[in-house]
C-alpha cells in the first residue's frame, strides 16, 4: 500500500506564492503519474495539474502560466509551485498518484490520495 504525505499549504496574500510537496512511501511500487487536485467549499474536486513519469504535464486552464508541477521520480515526490495566487485558488489541495504496486504474485494499478493541505488566499 502507498501512503501520500502533503506539506506546504497555508495562508498567503493575493499575488503571493506557495510551494506544495507530496511524498509517497510504502512497499514495492512504481509511480506512473502524479498530480494535484483541489476542492473548494461547496464545489466538486477538480484537476489542477498532472505529470507523467516521463515528464509530460497537463494543467487546468485556470492555473496555466501561474502554477508549475514537477516531479522527482527517484524520491517519489511531486511538487506544485503556485504563483500569482488569487482568492479563487483557495481550496483544499489533494495530492494524487497512480501507482503500480507489486505484490508477491501479482501487480495492480492503484489510485492513491493524500489527506489534503489547505491553501487560503486572502488579504
Amino acid at each position: 500500500q502507498v501512503q501520500l504525505v502533503e506539506s506546504g499549504g497555508g495562508l498567503v496574500q493575493p499575488g503571493g506564492s506557495l510551494r506544495l510537496s507530496c511524498a509517497a512511501s510504502g512497499t514495492t511500487f512504481r509511480v506512473n503519474r502524479m498530480g494535484w487536485y483541489r476542492q473548494a467549499p461547496g464545489k466538486e474536486r477538480e484537476l489542477v495539474a498532472t505529470i507523467t513519469s516521463r515528464g509530460q504535464t497537463n494543467y487546468a486552464y485556470s492555473v496555466k502560466g501561474r502554477f508549475t508541477i514537477s516531479g522527482d521520480n527517484a524520491r517519489n515526490t511531486v511538487y506544485l509551485q503556485m504563483g500569482g495566487l488569487k482568492p479563487e485558488d483557495t481550496a483544499l489541495y489533494y495530492c494524487n498518484m497512480e501507482t503500480t504496486n507489486y505484490y508477491s504474485d501479482y501487480a495492480a494499478v492503484e489510485n492513491n490520495w493524500g489527506q489534503g493541505t489547505q491553501v487560503t488566499v486572502s488579504s
